[in-house]
């Protein structure tokens, strides 16, 4: 089933894709310690489902998730999914490196 995204005229899967556990990396080793080949296998899984959805931060395993899901997807299915990125918590000690300011969404979007 889907449902489009506010005004965007985007379809996109009432059922999402989550990727906190992937790369287990820093504090999120003890949500889970998901490898790149079993990420794979998920994400392969979750987009033959229907879902076009895959939900990361930033902050997930020091970045290490969004990682595993560039390697995951490989250029071979970009078209199919849409990447939903979280931005706002802390990545580093500078005064810039947490927040909403347009810098630091940029900044993190450029990065991801």
């Amino acid at each position: 089933e889907y449902r489009t995204l506010g005004r965007s005229g985007l379809k996109v899967s009432t059922l999402t894709m989550g990727t906190m556990t992937f790369g287990g990396a820093g504090a999120f080793s003890a949500v889970g310690k998901t490898d790149l080949d079993e990420a794979r296998r998920m994400i392969d899984l979750c987009i033959d489902a229907g879902i076009n959805v895959i939900d990361t931060a930033n902050v997930y395993s020091n970045g290490l998730s969004e990682e595993i899901i560039g390697e995951a997807l490989g250029g071979k299915r970009k078209g199919d999914v849409l990447i939903a990125s979280k931005a706002r918590m802390r990545i580093g000690t500078g005064p810039n490196d947490e927040g909403l300011s347009r810098y630091h969404l940029i900044r993190e979007c450029e990065k991801s």
